[in-house]
């Protein structure tokens, strides 16, 4: 195993030099709460964060997450610790779930971000748009991919509606069971890159990475019938080399995704809302028909992302948690 195999290039090893002389360089492949598994030149090592890691990092945004480069110390029977985590070059981050308001980093150095949703009880154009507005922020390149296309009987109108959402990201139906879409899916993963899976629980991601490895590596199990909701599988964060040499971060499914400062993504992602509500004359319109209301005419949407527009949001919120609507 090297570490070029998992990524490591000239700039890493430029944002490494610093800790080259105490130090050597390694990547977080696993968490378990306060455990992690770290790719090596030399081979898999346990390690722990230093108490002085802990102690100076401003927030737990700056602690190890899966995909990070970090630098690292080994010790006497193969243990190690953690001494600073390497810039990151991206990250996912959400709001923690619940009612904390506390940034949670789902997972770092991320060049292209899967984000799944289900042809099934999940679909939900919503839930697109939000996932998109997350990974516009985070600085990965997107990619829709809508799963269980051979369950689905209108999987070209669902196909055309999200796309119509999702402007110029790519978007594929996929059934990894069936093998349908997964030759889209890995022109999309190159070699020495890291993709992430985000979608919610029972969507599929363990199914499509196990396709995409060739084996069964992640547990899988199904979905309620009523509603489509599934029940975790992936319990911890992992990245997988695939066959092809992309690697791949498995993520727990999320049950909700609350977007955390993601101005940059909403902007891009909700660019024509934004524009037609640039043209309204009042300054706290719902666009809903209102009199005098300039946008409010045939030009305006009816999609889902219509009603969430920054106007609507309460002004205390912020633009990061507007595009929140439901957990569905």
């Amino acid at each position: 195993m090297t570490l070029h195999e998992y990524g490591w290039d000239t700039r890493w090893a430029a944002a490494f030099a610093p800790y080259a002389a105490e130090t050597e360089p390694g990547r977080v492949t696993q968490h378990h709460r306060t455990q992690y598994i770290l790719a090596t030149e030399t081979g898999e090592a346990a390690g722990v964060v230093t108490g002085k890691l802990l102690h100076e990092a401003a927030s737990k945004l700056e602690l190890p997450v899966v995909g990070d480069w970090v630098a690292l110390r080994r010790h006497a029977g193969g243990a190690a610790t953690i001494h600073a985590v390497l810039p990151r070059r991206s990250q996912f981050i959400r709001k923690v779930p619940g009612v904390r308001l506390e940034p949670q980093v789902v997972s770092a150095n991320v060049d292209t971000v899967l984000l799944l949703v289900g042809l099934d009880g999940n679909f939900s154009l919503a839930r697109i748009e939000r996932y998109l507005a997350a990974a516009g922020e985070s600085g990965a390149r997107p990619v829709v991919l809508l799963s269980k296309a051979d369950l689905c009987p209108d999987t070209a109108d669902r196909l055309a509606a999200a796309q119509a959402v999702a402007g110029r990201t790519p978007v594929y139906a996929i059934s990894a069971p069936q093998g349908q879409g997964l030759a889209a899916v890995q022109t999309c993963l190159i070699p020495g890159e890291t993709a992430a899976l985000l979608g919610s629980s029972g969507v599929g991601k363990s199914t499509l990475l196990n396709a995409l490895l060739g084996e069964e590596v992640q547990r899988t199990r199904g979905v309620r019938a009523d509603d489509s909701k599934g029940r975790h599988t992936t319990t911890h964060r992992q990245l997988f080399r695939l066959p092809s040499g992309a690697l791949m971060i498995d993520t727990p499914g999320m049950r909700e995704l609350q977007l955390w400062e993601a101005d940059d993504g909403v902007e891009e992602t909700f660019a024509d809302i934004e524009a037609l509500a640039a043209q309204c004359r009042y300054a706290d319109c719902r666009h809903a028909g209102e009199d005098g209301c300039r946008s409010c005419g045939a030009n305006w949407p009816s999609s889902p992302r219509a009603k969430m527009t920054p106007n609507t949001a309460p002004a205390s919120a912020g633009r990061r948690n507007w595009a929140k609507r439901s957990n569905g």
